[in-house]
């Protein structure tokens, strides 16, 4: 029943607010993130032809990057949870010749075809399941035998202090902000890497590989206050605020941002682990 109820929580979050936050700022967390993609996309070789799978693909970012860099004969699959973000992908993939595809289901539960996957990719798109080894066990009938596994997930939150700064600046404003629990379904839920390669493990994953990956992002400055009263736990209690307090919030926060701001950009390190697998 727990993990039936935080399958629905997670399905709730990004069928509603977080799914169309994250639709309307398309343009900008593509622009913000593509450092990440082509991290995640670069052992995709021209004219492979493999059959991937992008887990958590959102509005399809890193599947049409993976599909791109492909080329014919392969083909990439999205899938994600989040209908305003598939539905958003579908809509990209309408102009697009890449050879890319969108599904809407549960990773951690949907049938898909056995072994029919060459990779199986994620740019943060594997925290948030609530069993995550019946997810990844799901996942590893997918791939075909010696298919890949490559991932990139958050490292801890003392290690993303970009990541945390809104939250913690607007504590004393907002006192029911939710607490990050170790790891919980959530943006840090892979953060401890002796668990991941327990849960891969566990999963009928082998030749498991976890690094540390600091890759510098950035996004233009008028685009700040748009990102953390939108996204995070403050872009989510935000919506519940009186106006006072939704102003002094963005004021404290703003400030409190001001170390990362360099001219007319906001640059950070975003500090992942790079985790690569392969089906045993």
């Amino acid at each position: 029943m727990a993990t039936e109820s935080r399958t629905d929580e997670q399905s709730s979050r990004w069928n509603g607010h977080s799914g169309q936050v994250w639709v309307q700022s398309q343009g900008l967390l593509d622009q913000v993130m593509r450092p990440l993609e082509e991290l995640l996309v670069r052992p995709v070789i021209a004219g492979s032809g493999l059959a991937i799978l992008d887990v958590g693909c959102g509005a399809g970012a890193t599947s049409f990057a993976a599909a791109r860099r492909m080329g014919a004969p392969g083909s990439c699959v999205g899938v994600d949870i989040s209908a305003p973000m598939i539905e958003a992908a579908r809509e990209r993939a309408r102009d697009s010749r890449a050879p890319v595809s969108f599904l809407l289901a549960d990773a951690q539960t949907h049938d898909f075809e056995p072994a029919s996957f060459d990779l199986i990719m994620s740019r943060f798109g594997v925290m948030f399941f609530p069993d995550p080894v019946a997810a990844f066990t799901n996942l590893r009938a997918a791939a075909r035998a010696g298919g890949a596994l490559r991932m990139l997930v958050w490292r801890s939150p003392q290690d993303n202090p970009f990541m945390t700064t809104a939250e913690r600046a607007a504590a004393p404003l907002l006192p029911d902000l939710p607490a990050r629990i170790p790891d919980a379904p959530g943006q840090f839920g892979f953060a401890d890497p002796s668990r991941v390669h327990r849960i891969l493990s566990e999963s009928g994953w082998g030749d498991i590989g976890i690094g540390p990956a600091d890759v510098e992002c950035a996004m233009p400055v008028d685009a700040l206050t748009h990102y953390f009263t939108n996204f995070g736990p403050v872009g989510l209690a935000l919506p519940g605020a009186d106006e006072s307090t939704r102003a002094a919030v963005i004021e404290v926060v703003r400030a409190a941002f001001e170390p990362f701001v360099h001219g007319d950009q906001v640059r950070y390190t975003s500090a992942c682990w790079l985790i690569d697998a392969h089906a045993a």
